[in-house]
């Protein structure tokens, strides 16, 4: 409980220090933004090299071995030096939206980059905590073989009830309704939003088949809906490890992305500087 409230503690006063931080910018910007001509090239400058600083955290988790900050420190400065970074985004474009084809294109990539690692940040706070409440530790590579082995547990039971019954109910609702469910990860959005309407649909229509089925073909069916659950469980798995995985493809191209033309962007004002002067 203790160690729960430093920790709570620590946060609120790094938050605390980011709004100050943010608002002694602010101030001086508002101050000076008149007086001094050129704080849009300060500004400038600035945001680019805390772009840097930000790219650096990316080489930081490749390179484990450099005796520098440990990950936890560089993944702390890494979110609030991206916020920081985003204020001073505004302050260099004077609060304004961009005119230009380029400065436009360099400012969307900016806002896809910001909300690409807003995004990351609350998937890789919240969905390692929700993985540890589904129940059983699952190895991402591991989950379509298990799935194949679900699949064809359940293909089994449907089929083989048709010899010990006489009737073809249980096969043509697996067919119709379970096949499919079975072959392939379901409910990928329902999962990240951790909801379970879709699913629930499907184990009540599962379930009332019972109504239909005898007393042979009940124990398989129960059978059947215990793993209807556990492909639940295990597509649950898939879909927040894979939304873990899937952040870093989107923000760490559109990072690399944003520097270039950002580069580039430096490069023409000084080149249409020094044909003006």
């Amino acid at each position: 409980m203790a160690q729960a409230v430093t920790f709570m503690q620590r946060r609120q006063a790094k938050a605390i220090l980011l709004l100050c931080g943010g608002g002694l910018l602010l101030l001086l910007y508002f101050l000076f933004e008149f007086r001094f001509p050129r704080i849009t090239f300060v500004s400038g400058w600035v945001l680019l090299i805390l772009m840097f600083l930000l790219t650096a955290y990316n080489g930081r988790k490749k390179l484990p071995f450099l005796p520098t900050l440990s990950s936890e420190a560089w993944l702390q400065v890494h979110i609030y030096a991206g916020l920081l970074t985003a204020l001073i985004f505004g302050m260099h474009l004077r609060f304004r939206l961009p005119t230009g084809a380029f400065e436009s294109l360099l400012a969307l990539l900016f806002v896809l980059v910001t909300l690409s690692g807003l995004g990351g940040l609350w998937l890789s706070r919240s969905l390692p905590k929700r993985l540890t409440t589904v129940g059983g530790e699952v190895i991402f590579e591991r989950i379509p073989f298990e799935r194949k082995k679900i699949r064809e547990t359940v293909r089994n039971l449907a089929l083989a009830s048709v010899s010990k019954s006489k009737s073809t109910t249980m096969a043509d609702f697996y067919t119709a309704e379970l096949d499919s469910f079975f072959a392939r990860p379901c409910f990928f959005l329902e999962h990240l939003l951790d909801s379970n309407i879709q699913f629930n649909r499907l184990l009540r229509r599962t379930t009332e088949l019972n109504r239909f089925l005898g007393l042979n073909e009940r124990a398989d069916m129960e059978e059947i809906i215990r793993l209807l659950q556990a492909k639940y469980r295990l597509d649950h798995h898939y879909s927040l490890q894979l939304a873990l995985k899937l952040w870093l493809f989107i923000h760490i191209p559109l990072t690399y992305g944003l520097l270039v033309f950002s580069a580039l962007h430096v490069a023409l004002v000084y080149a249409f500087s020094s044909a003006a002067g």
